[in-house]
């Protein structure tokens, strides 16, 4: 017998049908002689059309308000899943995060998880029950519902895997498990079995939109054992199958994984690039130019500051490019006389593709490979980054799937 924590997506439980084979799955694991939390998110598009009416009553919310009201998309399905359950004929109860309880901080919107406080959840799993908890969600010290930010679900699920001491976390979505790359953007894409925690974080952190990035933070953080796979499966699929499909997402690293070098190919459509040019090559000039970009709340990605020439530097960096012209107006209206730059310019328009995998440490001319197949493609890298499992260029938007499709083949990740 084995203690699993499930996670179903709002797909997974958008409609009464696919709530009800929900059920059907979770009753199989029960009848099995498993112990089942689940986790569900609010069914699919329900927390938009919840803070589209806060939006629509009032354009500037409250953030505690906002949370009040979204926390109640992941209460329904918590519920009507749990009336699904017995009538499956399954003992099963429903709780809110503040009745668990996953205490959090106070960042409205945004809270992180601090503790879960997991007797009440054991009693019931002991009791014989399947407990449906809701994601997404907690409670702060003065009392006030939080939510943990987009994609909260897949944390709350893994963090109450942690807690409990879960044999393993199932995060049921609606693709079948992690892949070499999109497969929207390369036909050859191939499902990965397993892959470790470090390339997961890399490719979550690197544009992969298949996992949260907090969730495999977490994950790392205590060791759990964490499976992605379809829910899209037919629910009474045998379980000896069920439990080797997906991806497992593993701390150990095997020589298999080591034999394959790279393991994916992430990339991020929506970045921006700014320079500023001119710039006194100074301590603390870093500091001047990025420490307003930060106070926007803008993140900054790769950055690159040139070699020094005549006491002058030229300073690159990358933001999303949502954030872009907020950022250049930052820079154009207090930053650039305050450090005597001499021209702030910008390209809106250019995306990040990254080769991802732990095999990189043991094996030399990754690099070069890298950069051979853009250059054979006719692709010109504006900006090289590099970490110890992962390289990331910036290149021209309307390169970006040429240049995906290109080192998918040029490392063999369509080959088993």
């Amino acid at each position: 017998m084995a203690l699993i924590v499930h996670k179903y997506g709002g797909t997974s439980m958008g409609s009464v049908e696919r709530i009800a084979n929900v059920a059907k799955r979770v009753a199989k694991w029960m009848r099995a002689g498993h112990q089942v939390v689940v986790v569900p998110s609010a069914m699919s598009g329900e927390t938009n059309r919840l803070l589209g009416l806060a939006k629509e009553i009032n354009p500037n919310p409250s953030p505690r308000e906002l949370d009040q009201i979204a926390s109640t998309g992941e209460q329904v399905s918590s519920g009507l899943l749990a009336l699904a359950l017995m009538k499956e004929g399954i003992d099963a109860v429903s709780y809110a995060g503040w009745q668990v309880t996953v205490y959090t901080d106070s960042s409205f919107t945004k809270a992180r998880i601090k503790s879960i406080d997991s007797k009440k959840i054991l009693n019931d799993l002991n009791a014989g029950r399947a407990v449906v908890v809701t994601g997404f969600q907690g409670v702060d010290p003065e009392g006030n519902i939080t939510t943990l930010g987009r994609g909260g679900s897949d944390t709350s699920a893994v963090a109450m895997a942690a807690a409990l001491k879960a044999d393993e976390c199932l995060i049921y979505t609606d693709v079948d498990g992690v892949y070499t790359t999109d497969p929207r953007v390369c036909e050859d894409a191939r499902r990965l079995d397993k892959i470790t925690f470090e390339e997961m974080l890399e490719m979550a952190s690197l544009g992969s939109k298949v996992l949260q990035i907090r969730s495999v933070e977490f994950a790392g953080k205590y060791k759990v054992k964490t499976r992605v796979l379809s829910s899209l499966t037919d629910p009474m699929m045998p379980l000896d199958q069920e439990m080797k499909s997906g991806t497992l997402i593993t701390f150990e690293e095997d020589s298999t994984m080591e034999a394959a070098v790279i393991s994916g190919i992430a990339f991020a459509r929506d970045e921006a690039k700014i320079t500023v040019l001119g710039v006194p090559d100074r301590p603390g000039i870093a500091y001047q130019i990025l420490g307003p970009i930060a106070d926007a709340n803008i993140d900054v990605d790769i950055i690159i500051q040139n070699q020094s020439v005549e006491g002058k530097t030229d300073f690159t960096f990358t933001v999303p490019r949502a954030d872009y012209q907020k950022a250049l107006d930052i820079l154009k209206g207090t930053v650039q006389a305050h450090i005597e730059a001499k021209e702030i310019s910008g390209d809106p328009k250019v995306s990040k593709v990254s080769v991802v995998g732990v095999g990189m440490r043991s094996h030399v001319g990754i690099a070069s490979k890298m950069f051979r197949t853009l250059s054979e493609e006719g692709i010109n890298i504006l900006m090289i980054s590099t970490s110890e499992i992962k390289i990331s260029v910036v290149i021209d938007e309307k390169y970006m799937e040429l240049a995906v499709r290109a080192l998918h083949k040029a490392f063999e990740l369509d080959q088993k």
